[in-house]
């Protein structure tokens, strides 16, 4: 195989405002269904990938991780951080980039925020485990925290599962009242705001819960989870984070992403010897997602690296489809490798050649 890069030493770069237009000229509910495929995909090459739980380094303030992963061709990695009280300084609380570069020469090819990404991905894996999961025919789901995964997980569930009714609540009625601006020209979908949690899952067939207070909350409880239920924990993402109260675990199939990481950083990091199915296993049908009407289904979402690698796989087929982004002389590529220091003493080592960027194009 044969990669311009190679001649041009260059990588594609795609900032905040080149992922947004991608995304736009594709569409949302285009985009995630695209990512959702991809993720599949991937899931379902689960053993090919060398896999570990992300580096953590936390804080008071919040979290700031690396996800690494690689299937042996290309490796990814995503940098993102969740910090809660970034809303208070009009900050988002999650930010992100990420790298996919080959395994046969360590080339980066691509570099891009993630940010968007992360919501889209997110959106992706919840529905993809809700198809698996979820009763067939849910058409009303429960959207507990309405912040800026809002949209994304309402369009998600219209388009893949066919939710026609969201029942929003968040402790700040403006964050409600944002989704239901942003999404009131989306056909077939309806947003109802809730006065509190309890009346939000009045009639829901699944409830998605995305909180991000980095605290040991219980957003919901026993008394509120009926036979049925499909439960999207998509919030408790980190140590000392949660959403369940304990009890509906012990009543309950629960499916993780990724074991060893989900026991640190999921809701069952409140039972850490739960017995789960990871999702590649119910997708794949080694194990079951639901075995019966009434069962109550949890997915115990916490992201994971391999979502990541689809997520950067995705944008670096959009953008080579759509002549997106540009393209930085991200690493040295001297004309002779071993003699770095006569590059760099080069004077016109940093011009930046339009014709090279050109070629890549």
């Amino acid at each position: 195989m044969k990669y311009a890069h190679k001649e041009t030493g260059m990588t594609r770069f795609l900032d905040a405002a080149d992922v947004a237009a991608l995304v736009r000229s594709i569409g949302v509910s285009t985009a995630i269904m695209q990512m959702s495929d991809c993720v599949r995909q991937d899931f379902l090459r689960w053993p090919a990938f060398e896999k570990s739980a992300r580096m953590a380094s936390h804080s008071p303030l919040g979290v700031i991780e690396l996800m690494p992963v690689s299937d042996g061709v290309q490796f990814a990695f995503k940098y993102v951080n969740g910090h809660p009280r970034n809303a208070l300084h009009a900050m988002p609380t999650v930010m992100a980039f990420g790298m996919l570069a080959e395994v046969q020469t360590g080339f980066p090819l691509l570099l891009a925020d993630l940010t968007l990404a992360t919501a889209l991905r997110t959106a992706a894996a919840s529905t993809l485990a809700a198809r698996a999961m979820a009763r067939p025919g849910a058409r009303t789901m429960a959207l507990i925290g309405n912040g800026a995964q809002a949209e994304f997980q309402s369009l998600a569930f219209h388009a893949s599962v066919g939710i026609d009714t969201i029942r929003a609540y968040d402790i700040d009625p403006h964050a409600t009242a944002r989704p239901m601006r942003n999404l009131a020209g989306v056909q077939g979908l309806k947003i109802v705001p809730a006065r509190s949690v309890r009346e939000a899952l009045v009639g829901a067939d699944i409830v998605t819960t995305v909180t991000a207070d980095k605290t040991r909350a219980t957003i919901l409880t026993p008394d509120m989870i009926r036979p049925g239920m499909h439960l999207n924990a998509v919030g408790g993402d980190c140590p000392g984070k949660t959403e369940l109260h304990v009890d509906i675990l012990h009543r309950a199939r629960i499916v993780v992403e990724y074991a060893p990481q989900s026991r640190i950083e999921g809701e069952i990091q409140q039972w850490p010897e739960a017995p789960v199915s990871e999702l590649w296993e119910v997708l794949s049908g080694a194990a079951p997602g639901r075995t019966d009407a009434d069962e109550v289904t949890i997915f115990d979402s916490v992201g994971f690296a391999l979502e990541d690698y689809s997520a950067l796989r995705w944008l670096h087929a959009a953008a080579l489809a759509h002549h997106a982004g540009s393209f930085v002389e991200l690493v040295a590529m001297p004309p002779d490798p071993r003699d770095l220091y006569g590059w760099l003493m080069t004077p016109d080592t940093v011009v930046f050649d339009d014709a090279k960027a050109a070629a890549v194009a």
